[in-house]
């Protein structure tokens, strides 16, 4: 039988461990971490469980079906329910607007709050809706580094309607020139941030985003985003997936252009799973602090950012330089607090707008740090799922986007960045934030790239911020190196949970046995 090495038990490295093996390879998923999921994963803090990274779910079927493909039925693993609100607005001004999921009640309230006529909603959802069905079945789901993709039925239907697709035009020109309410153009210009990118610089191609969640619905797991890690890690385990935890790779191992295998490090404090492996060969005689082990394998699949696997997996062989050079998407800065009140006018997604957008972005991709009146994000999981926090408290992640990490002194731009949100919800909602902080953890850009193993802590890999970054990504396999393929948000189709799924299943379509 074949076997596989995944390296990194992120979303992208999981799913693609279980296509891999349903295809009847052998699989082992090695992961420095002693947990799986990267950023989708969750921890505890005080009585309050937080998930760590991504906060909002749309195409569940990416995840059904991963269940589908082995024959099993996906509810018995993994429930989840459909949100009717995708998110509430607040503004400094006061005005507060409820984006409710059905597109037409969603117009209805942009109409009233803001005298934004519902059909100009209901016209760019249905645009948004056409660009993602020209670009879903090209971009998504196929290799943009196949020349059959480019010349099928799919991409002659996208040449057909190229200037239809905002490749020639940024996002905030395309949304200025549709409303007139400057809160409804702030309001769609958000989206580019879902894959760390400018609006103000991104194609308003990705104006394909709002379909996800209205036409198609934004969703909840009912036991919490980990619970995608959780279900498919034991759908993976059932395919007889083998997971390494706290199991470092330190080289991938090329001979005469073609994997041969992977040298890992194992703390001998890991999981017995983890250093039990009658398989490998112990480079010392006996354990020590850490277990250096070499193992032969046939291919290799890389989750972990496609410019750290080159740079220090793959030191000896050619990098595609330019590529890895790219300049990268933004970061975070995220809060987790342990909030001792209830806010009833929140709910599960929630943004409060910075009152000068062109310039929070100005600051952060230009100046490289966060804006003083920066845009604050608020996920709070136990409005859906209660047992997320003690009784009448509230589990608040705070997000904040930020520049990719280039050296800052972060510790000062954080207490700052602090500071100035604590200073913006407490006006907004009216209540000093600070004096109801139970407990607090904060994920940095240098904590993002530490933890994650993504190049300057950055979320998306290389931004968006160019017509050209689509085709700026590395590819999911390797043109140089035979039986290598890459997967993950820093590849071919980008970041977020839907791109990094769809990233696993173009490496399986092309993954050549």
């Amino acid at each position: 039988m074949k076997k596989v090495a995944v390296i990194g038990a992120g979303i992208a490295g999981i799913a693609s461990a279980i296509r891999l093996a349903h295809k009847g390879l052998d699989v082992s998923v090695f992961e420095a971490n002693a947990y799986a999921g990267g950023k989708l994963s969750s921890f505890e803090l005080k009585g309050y469980r937080f998930d760590a990274g991504p906060s909002l779910f749309t195409l569940p079927n990416l995840v059904t079906e991963l269940f589908e493909l082995t024959g099993k039925n996906p509810s018995d693993s993994f429930e989840y329910k459909h949100l009717t609100e995708v998110c509430r607005y607040f503004w400094e001004d006061k005005t507060r607007l409820t984006a409710y999921s059905e597109p037409q009640k969603f117009a209805e309230e942009v109409e009233k709050i803001t005298d934004e006529p519902a059909e100009k909603i209901i016209k760019f959802l249905k645009d948004s809706a056409f660009k993602y069905e020209v670009l879903d079945g090209l971009f998504l789901q196929d290799s943009l580094h196949k020349l059959s993709t480019w010349t099928s039925a799919k991409a002659l239907k996208g040449y057909l309607n190229l200037p239809k697709l905002g490749i020639f035009g940024t996002m905030n020109e395309a949304n200025k020139k549709l409303f007139k309410n400057p809160k409804i153009v702030q309001l769609f210009n958000r989206y580019a941030t879902y894959n760390g990118s400018d609006p103000y610089k991104t194609p308003a191609t990705l104006n394909i985003i709002p379909h996800l969640e209205y036409n198609l619905g934004a969703y909840f797991p009912k036991k919490g985003m980990v619970s995608i890690t959780d279900s498919l890690v034991k759908l993976a385990e059932s395919l007889s997936v083998k997971f390494y935890f706290e199991t470092k790779v330190e080289e991938i191992v090329v001979e005469d252009g073609k994997i041969i295998g992977v040298t890992s490090v194992a703390r001998s404090e890991a999981s017995p799973d983890s250093t039990s492996r009658s398989d490998l060969q112990l480079d010392s005689d006996s354990r020590s602090a850490t277990s250096s082990y070499s193992e032969a394998f046939d291919y290799v699949v890389s989750n972990m950012d496609v410019s750290h696997t080159y740079r220090k997996l793959l030191p000896n062989e050619k990098h595609p330089n330019f590529l890895l050079n790219q300049p990268k998407s933004s970061s975070g800065v995220i809060f987790y607090w342990g909030i001792k009140k209830q806010f009833p006018e929140l709910d599960l997604h929630n943004i409060l707008f910075s009152d000068n957008y062109q310039e929070e972005f100005k600051t952060m991709f230009e100046k490289k740090t966060i804006f003083h009146d920066p845009t604050v994000y608020i996920n709070i999981t136990s409005k859906h799922k209660p047992d997320d926090a003690p009784e009448s408290c509230e589990n608040w992640f705070v997000l904040i986007n930020a520049p990719a990490n280039e050296g800052q002194n972060w510790d000062e731009i954080i207490a700052q960045t602090k500071e100035n949100v604590l200073k913006k919800i407490s006006r907004i909602l009216g209540e000093n934030i600070a004096e109801l902080i139970e407990c607090e953890e904060i994920l940095d850009p240098r904590t993002i790239e530490s933890k994650t193993s993504s190049a300057q802590g950055a979320l998306y890999g290389n931004s968006s911020n160019n017509r050209f970054a689509a085709f700026l990504r590395h590819a999911n396999f390797s043109s140089k190196i035979k039986n290598l393929y890459f997967v993950g948000g820093s590849v071919h189709p980008g970041g977020g949970i839907p791109l990094a799924l769809s990233s696993a299943k173009i490496m399986s379509n092309n993954f050549k046995l």
